[in-house]
C-alpha cells in the first residue's frame, strides 16, 4: 500500500488534493504527526500499518463477503433521509431508487449526474425544484 493510498484511506479524501490544513483537522492528525508520517517510506508506513492489530487488512474471503452500497443509498444516509423521504424530495420514483439500492439496476449517466449533484449540493437542488414546481403551478395567461 503506498503512502498516498494510506493518507487518503485515513483523512477519506485524495491525499494529492488535501492542503495540510484540510488533512490537519481531520481524524486528530496535527502538523506534527503529518510530518513524522511524511518522513517514512512507503516501506516504513505498511510495515506500521501492518503492525497495529486493530486494523489488519481484510482477506480475500472477507472482502466477497462484503456488500458494496450504492451510491443512492450513501447518499440518502448522509442526507438522514428515508427512501420514501429521498424520493419525494429529489422528485425520483420510488420503485427506481429502490431498484438502484438494491442493485437490480445502475442509474444512467444522466441520472448518475444528478445524484452526484444532490451529493455536493443538496439544498440547491431542493430550492431549484420548488422553484419549478411553483412555476408549473402559476396560472397561464
Amino acid at each position: 500500500m503506498s503512502r498516498a493510498t494510506t493518507l487518503a484511506r485515513a483523512v477519506e479524501i485524495p491525499a494529492k488534493r488535501a492542503k495540510r490544513s484540510e488533512r490537519s483537522d481531520l481524524m486528530g492528525m496535527t502538523p506534527e504527526y503529518w510530518a513524522r508520517l511524511d518522513a517514512m517510506t512507503d516501506e516504513e508506513v505498511t510495515a506500521r500499518a501492518l503492525s497495529d492489530p486493530d486494523a489488519q487488512p481484510l482477506t480475500k474471503e472477507q472482502l466477497a463477503r462484503m456488500k458494496r452500497v450504492s451510491f443512492a443509498k450513501f447518499i440518502r444516509q448522509k442526507l438522514g433521509l428515508s427512501q420514501a423521504g429521498f424520493a419525494a424530495a429529489f422528485r425520483i420514483p420510488l420503485g427506481t431508487l429502490r431498484d438502484w439500492e438494491q442493485h437490480r439496476r445502475e442509474p444512467d449517466q444522466a441520472a448518475r449526474a444528478y445524484l452526484e449533484v444532490i451529493a455536493r449540493e443538496p439544498d440547491v437542488v431542493r430550492q431549484a425544484l420548488a422553484a419549478a414546481g411553483k412555476q408549473k403551478r402559476a396560472p397561464a395567461r
